[in-house]
């Protein structure tokens, strides 16, 4: 069971394959003498495979017959390219977020209390719209209040879709940010299989689960890396792309992200509310607040 396993494998620069029916990893250029790992796969639940890798079709048998995934990330594992599902061994999670997501009363008691926790207090509204404009226009103060710390020149948030690299260096910093965190958000969210297409803010797109998630750690995590690398862009000769990879990785496996993203899911769908045997409580709780 995932239960007992020990969560994710961080992989780059060699070969993932198969010798004497055991998964190995090859380090290194192709040699007569490669250093070879034998890689637990019973033992992981997700093997995260990083830039120079490869991968050998053995190994994708090997993975699949025993429930281990396989995600292709970016480097330091601050990009998340495909992680395709591999009938994760509990629903669970699933089922419950659809559960919640099905009642217009529990979805809305779901987004206040995601909101509850962006802001540190809960809303009396209960429009969801409304619930945007607040949050909306307090975000605005904390960019300025985070450029203010960060001794950075802030004249608000734009953005061009057709032309990203068009906007000033706060500005694509916090773009390059945004889709780290929305990367975690994706390998938490496949861990627990949930399912990515259901939010409780976000709707139209099919990472919107996704997306809630990673905006739970906007004002502590995406604006603190997106800062910290515009401030270092001003005397680093590297591309702010590079700095922020650089600064998120380092608040990644400082704060240990992944793991509280994996938490905040299950607080947020309130899975201790589930007994044992996978049914439901019988306590009452349907809009009640968060």
């Amino acid at each position: 069971p995932h239960a007992d396993r020990h969560g994710l494998l961080w992989l780059e620069r060699g070969e993932l394959n198969v010798i004497n029916g055991c998964l190995h990893f090859s380090s290194g250029e192709r040699t007569e003498n490669p250093t070879l790992d034998q890689i637990p796969h019973q033992a992981v639940s997700m093997i995260l495979l990083g830039p120079g890798s490869r991968v050998t079709h053995d190994a994708l048998r090997l993975l699949a017959r025993h429930g281990t995934l396989l995600a292709a990330v970016g480097q330091d594992g601050v990009r998340s390219y495909t992680a395709p599902a591999l009938m994760p061994d509990r629903s669970d999670y699933a089922r419950r977020q659809a559960e919640l997501w099905g009642n217009p009363r529990r979805r809305i008691a779901v987004a206040r209390k995601m909101y509850a926790l962006r802001l540190g207090e809960v809303l009396p509204h209960r429009d969801l719209d409304t619930l945007r404009g607040i949050e909306g226009s307090r975000v605005k103060t904390m960019y300025r209040l985070m450029a203010q710390k960060h001794g950075i020149e802030w004249r608000g948030r734009r953005y061009d879709r057709a032309n990203p690299e068009g906007a000033d260096m706060p500005n694509q910093a916090i773009n390059h940010a945004a889709t780290a965190v929305e990367a975690a958000a994706a390998i938490a969210v496949q861990c627990v299989a949930a399912i990515p297409q259901l939010g409780f803010i976000h709707e139209d797109s099919g990472q919107a689960f996704v997306l809630d998630i990673a905006d739970l750690f906007r004002d502590s995590l995406t604006l603190g890396i997106a800062f910290t690398a515009a401030r270092q862009s001003e005397t680093s000769p590297y591309t702010i792309d590079r700095l922020v990879r650089y600064e998120a990785a380092r608040a990644f496996r400082k704060q240990k992200v992944i793991p509280a993203m994996i938490d905040k899911i299950a607080s947020i769908l309130r899975m201790d509310e589930l007994t044992h045997e996978g049914g439901q409580s019988d306590e009452p709780g349907d809009d009640r607040d968060p």
